[in-house]
């Protein structure tokens, strides 16, 4: 059996307008929040999504209702399911998000989430998050990493051969995935609003297609 899963970031919100550190924070798109939304349905329209899935935060679920109502395929609704959740940054949510890549570095010169991505990896720097907060609230690698292998199950579980799927989620889990998947891909890239990053699973094996279009042939 192969199909195909295509993975959304939501569209823009307050906090990351603010550049503020959001995982399991929520908040609403803004106005450029639903142009992203609007935008990739308009380019993903033509594929006909046979079921779809978004994570339980707002961001998620808005951003997939403006894409499944131009979307030419058979499904109405997304299925909500919380291990399509954003990665948790306990103590750190809402942080201003240089002061938290700062603290993470420490006397290492990393000023940005994606240098210090380029530099240890995106596992590691998640560990070294949780290791950071003072709650232990903040997910592992491990403990994010579960979570999306249950959400990806549930996806093999109901997909048919020759599907194609939407699931609209986060950005650093959809780097998650890809590093995971695909460790040859630069991950170190910010997941931008809107964008597509493509799946193929073909008798249980997932290949990366592609990753953070925003533009061009999908």
């Amino acid at each position: 059996m192969s199909y195909h899963i295509y993975f959304i970031r939501h569209g823009q919100t307050q906090l990351n307008r603010y550049h503020r550190i959001q995982g399991w924070a929520d908040s609403p798109l803004t106005k450029s929040g639903i142009e992203d939304a609007q935008r990739v349905g308009q380019r993903l329209a033509d594929i006909p999504f046979a079921s779809a899935f978004s994570s339980d935060m707002t961001r998620a679920r808005d951003t997939a209702a403006y894409i499944i109502a131009v979307n030419r395929g058979p499904v109405q609704d997304a299925d909500v399911n919380p291990d399509f959740r954003e990665e948790n940054f306990g103590y750190f949510e809402g942080n201003d998000d240089v002061n938290l890549w700062h603290m993470i570095a420490g006397i290492e010169p990393y000023n940005s989430f994606n240098q210090l991505i380029a530099a240890w990896g995106l596992s590691a720097v998640q560990d070294k998050i949780h290791a950071q907060d003072p709650f232990g609230d903040a997910d592992t690698a491990a403990e994010l990493w579960d979570r999306i292998s249950r959400g990806l199950k549930t996806v093999d579980d109901q997909a048919q051969d020759g599907d194609d799927v939407l699931v609209v989620a986060h950005g650093t889990m959809i780097r998650s995935i890809v590093e995971h998947f695909a460790p040859d891909i630069n991950i170190a890239e910010s997941t931008k609003n809107g964008s597509v990053t493509k799946l193929t699973v073909d008798n249980g094996q997932i290949t990366v297609d592609y990753f953070n279009n925003t533009e061009g042939s999908l």
